[in-house]
């Protein structure tokens, strides 16, 4: 039982949110919050005080500064203090509510009590460890997108690949639109055990939710055709390393929704797209990122 935990303050221009919760991610923190604070974002992420030590914590600071470099941005304000378990586990929820989404979801903490009514899909969460809470720029992009994109689905069985899921959410909320099947992916265990407890929170049957460490080549062996669609929100520099590999799930109808894209980097993402057989339908913009519809268009031999 963790007693005491390490609470790691970023106070950062808004557009670098994203980054820092998947850089605190990946640093092994469990939970996080974001607040709004004058015209900056501070962002409260948390980890066992006995997990790293405080160079540890330096190294991170450099490398939120190395990221808000190569991003375009000033480099945030990184501090760090010890704070109890019961701090801990109240921080980062109290400052997470009900999200609506698109035109039809509601995003909805599980320890909140159920809405006595709404004409909205309900998608509830209780993310933990994991990445996605429906409250970012970049998860609201691919959320909406990907209601659009069923809206428009007419006739037979729709089967999603969901590329490092996180939580589990984009997967969850195309089940909830429409989508008969979705197989989701995550390098990272914890993400895994997160998808899982999502999909039970939400009382998807398994057998239409497969949820498996892995990526693309995890991917691959899971189905047994190509999928309808594929969704991915990580970050630009891993879409760009994934791109090569979509094709091997794919079909000359397979759509794409990518999102974790800086709006600066979406001339290289959509140059290797092209490089690779496919076409760019639409791109939407949430403050500085921005979500990248696309549709395959590999010739037929």
């Amino acid at each position: 039982m963790v007693s005491r935990w390490w609470e790691i303050q970023v106070l950062s221009d808004p557009a670098l949110e994203d980054l820092i919760f998947w850089r605190s991610q990946n640093f092994g923190c469990r939970g996080s919050s974001s607040q709004v604070q004058g015209t900056a974002r501070l962002v409260k992420a948390y980890l066992p005080q006995d997990q790293v030590q405080q160079s540890d914590l330096q190294t991170l600071a450099k490398l939120l500064s190395q990221d808000a470099t190569v991003a375009g941005f000033t480099s945030p304000t990184v501090s760090w203090q010890v704070v109890n378990e019961e701090d801990w586990a109240n921080s980062w929820k109290q400052y997470w509510h009900p999200q609506e989404v698109g035109d039809r979801l509601l995003i909805y903490p599980a320890w909140l009590p159920l809405p006595e009514t709404t004409d909205r899909l309900l998608l509830r969460l209780d993310p933990g460890l994991a990445f996605g809470t429906g409250a970012h720029a970049t998860t609201q992009l691919c959320l909406a997108a990907i209601e659009r994109q069923l809206g428009r689905e007419t006739g037979g069985e729709i089967a999603i690949a969901d590329i490092g899921c996180g939580t589990g959410i984009l997967s969850i909320a195309a089940l909830l639109l429409g989508a008969d099947k979705t197989y989701a992916v995550d390098i990272d265990p914890l993400a895994v055990t997160s998808a899982q407890e999502s999909r039970d929170l939400n009382r998807i049957d398994p057998s239409r939710m497969v949820v498996e460490q892995g990526s693309v080549e995890r991917l691959g062996e899971l189905i047994d055709a190509p999928v309808d669609g594929i969704v991915c929100n990580i970050l630009a520099e891993v879409i760009i390393n994934l791109i090569p590999q979509m094709s091997a799930i794919a079909k000359p109808t397979t759509w794409g929704i990518l999102s974790g894209i800086l709006l600066n980097q979406s001339r290289l993402v959509t140059h290797t797209l092209e490089q690779h057989g496919w076409t760019v339908s639409a791109l939407q913009q949430q403050q500085d990122w921005c979500c990248i519809s696309i549709q395959y268009h590999t010739k037929l031999s």
